[in-house]
């Protein structure tokens, strides 16, 4: 048996039950291997369907994060080992289980309780976007940081991203700029913030009274949870202090025209000046990707926009910049990529346009929706 996801299941003051899935690889930052994947999907998938269970809650171990992202290092060799073929075996099952997994979660009829405490990040963004009722506190750091390693914001990025106000989820896929748990309130990728132990949160659930009613239980945790929470007070506005400018900067008819207006705004506000640096030393090709699929996304449902970054993810493990954004980030870590363009304005239509075609005969997502 392995313990990289620990389950337990909590009996409730009424007997019922509450799932509590716990990610247990803190020493990668709880990043998502492709079995813990598999036994989160299947675990969730039993609890899904069974009447008894009232909830199900999604922590990380360690105290420092939910979710550094998934397992970036195993997509890279199987990059290295699979470079110059036309399929990537391991990319394609990865990605489409992970990506049925944040479906799973998106559409659970049973609650999902996610404790986005520390790093959430790529994959970790996918399970918290996923859940019913997400929970941040003083310590959580959101972020898709795609723009660094050459892959492109995904686990319904496509589909979440699109839903911010304005040009936000632009500037947040450009930039990787990290939120804190005020920002994430403001922008609605957060519904509660708490400053408790989550033993003391999960002590208060479980004393409720649940009586099988899903409507009625549902709000008696809706209940519970408000009661629990307290106002971010204390926490810069750092999104909401900057709304104007991030809109005008991302008020562009291209992703050449905005990366541009981002990169010659130069202001003494350290922030912006970080969003800007990172960047600056991003992917052109990652620039491209993320203004594409934020347009062909735009009246997509969730089911198509996964299917849509399945195409993406697997084209992207078969593409050299992703093989150099990991290599320099996380193996060789010289912070040193040698991508394939060297600006946004290098990169063809024609060549972001391959990515979203799918390499496989039959999609593996296609009976999503």
């Amino acid at each position: 048996m392995t313990d990289s996801v620990l389950f337990e299941e909590l009996n409730t003051a009424c007997g019922r039950v509450i799932g509590r899935a716990t990610l247990n690889t803190p020493r990668s930052l709880n990043a998502l291997s492709l079995e813990m994947i598999q036994l989160l999907d299947a675990r969730v998938a039993d609890w899904q369907g069974r009447d008894e269970v009232v909830a199900i809650w999604l922590e990380g171990a360690g105290g420092r994060a939910l979710s550094a992202g998934g397992d970036v290092v195993a997509l890279h060799g199987a990059a290295v080992k699979h470079a110059g073929h036309e399929r990537n075996p391991f990319a394609e099952q990865y990605f489409a289980e992970e990506y049925r997994l944040d479906y799973r979660l998106h559409t659970s009829v049973t609650p999902v309780i996610c404790w986005a405490d520390g790093v959430v990040m790529g994959g970790g963004m996918g399970l918290m976007q996923g859940s019913q009722f997400r929970l941040v506190t003083p310590r959580s750091r959101l972020a898709m940081p795609e723009i660094t390693i050459g892959l492109f914001p995904d686990v319904g990025a496509s589909w979440f991203l699109n839903r911010l106000p304005g040009h936000t989820g632009l500037f947040l896929g450009l930039t990787g700029v990290h939120l804190n748990a005020r920002d994430a309130l403001d922008l609605g990728l957060a519904d509660r913030f708490l400053d408790a132990d989550p033993e003391d949160v999960l002590k208060a659930l479980l004393e409720n009274h649940y009586d099988g009613d899903r409507q009625a239980d549902r709000a008696r945790l809706h209940h519970q949870l408000r009661d629990l929470s307290i106002s971010p007070t204390g926490l810069p506005a750092a999104i909401s202090d900057h709304r104007d400018t991030i809109e005008s900067l991302c008020d562009g008819a291209s992703v050449n025209e905005v990366v541009a207006r981002i990169l010659g705004h130069k202001q003494c506000d350290g922030w912006l000046d970080k969003a800007r640096k990172t960047l600056a030393a991003g992917c052109p090709q990652t620039m491209h990707l993320v203004w594409e699929q934020l347009h062909r996304a735009r009246h997509l449902s969730l089911a198509e926009a996964l299917r849509m970054e399945w195409c993406l993810a697997v084209q992207c493990c078969l593409h050299p910049d992703f093989r150099e954004g990991v290599r320099a980030l996380l193996i060789d870590k010289d912070g040193s990529p040698r991508f394939r363009h060297r600006s946004v304005d290098e990169v063809s239509a024609d060549y972001i346009d391959g990515f979203f075609r799918c390499p496989a005969d039959a999609h593996p997502l296609a009976d999503l929706g």
